[in-house]
């Protein structure tokens, strides 16, 4: 029977088909599945890629973080204008881009979150899929009263599964470095590290012996050993800094060395 026009270009493509069916026929099988197998890498590579290259990107963020009154909102004020400005506790988050100093012109946006320990969750599950850093804020001056507060707020942010896959700097801000009995980064560092290991040690039983990790928590550090901060998946530095400033509020502020640091970020 005689093909009808409209049958004939209903399928215009079928010769070639035909043709590339019968020359897939005639391969070696070895060849055809190098093939599909060489197929599957270069697409497995770009998803990765894509992957790597948006995760890179969106992680722009730069967190202030820390206990009430830790003078987080007042060095947010001093990076961004380098001006002194009285501040009350926050209960929203605020944010602005952050011009780092350095020759790149790399821009972050900074953001401070609340303190309140009824509101730091909230915010941190908000923002920290965005971190590229976490600046965590300590007032130095009464540093040996909020240990323990301190400790179990930087043990939240240390065992958090996305913070630890994300691996953001974590920049510890020891800040009112003014205060005469302010005490200094390498002291609050030992401190720290002692009590996140007394921490560790009573919470290590709601971990899973398997893997390390159970209800979105990893394991802190290493097994069988002491807990200190080189452990950690992330670049740790302690810095002095001092947001009101030695001179007080018609002074400048003392932020170098933070400055710095997140310069090379």
């Amino acid at each position: 029977m005689k093909k009808t026009d409209s049958e004939v270009t209903e399928n215009p493509f079928e010769p070639y088909y035909e043709s590339l069916r019968q020359q897939m026929e005639e391969q070696d099988p070895v060849v055809l599945v190098g093939v599909i197998v060489a197929l599957a890498v270069v697409v497995i590579t770009c998803v990765f890629l894509k992957y790597f290259l948006t995760s890179k990107t969106v992680r722009s963020a730069v967190l202030l973080v820390g206990l009430c009154d830790s003078g987080k909102t007042l060095l947010f004020i001093r990076l961004l204008s380098g001006k002194f400005k009285r501040t009350q506790t926050s209960i929203t988050d605020s944010s602005a881009p952050y011009k780092a100093k350095n020759d790149r012109g790399s821009t972050w946006t900074l953001i401070d979150l609340p303190g309140h320990d009824s509101l730091r969750s909230q915010y941190l599950e908000k923002f920290k899929s965005a971190a590229r850093a976490i600046v965590f804020v300590v007032d130095s001056g009464i540093f040996q009263k909020e240990v323990r507060d301190v400790a179990e707020f930087l043990y939240m942010l240390l065992t958090d599964t996305v913070i630890c896959r994300n691996a953001p700097t974590l920049l510890v801000a020891c800040n009112k470095q003014d205060i005469t009995m302010a005490k200094s980064a390498k002291l609050i560092q030992q401190q720290l590290e002692k009590e996140l290991n007394t921490l560790r040690v009573t919470r290590s039983a709601a971990l899973s012996a398997q893997d390390g990790s159970v209800g979105g928590t990893v394991y802190l550090g290493k097994k069988g050993k002491d807990f200190d901060f080189s452990q950690l998946p992330m670049k740790v530095e302690f810095l002095e800094c001092s947001a009101r400033g030695s001179k007080g509020e018609d002074g400048d502020a003392d932020v170098e060395s933070l400055e710095k640091s997140l310069a090379k970020l």
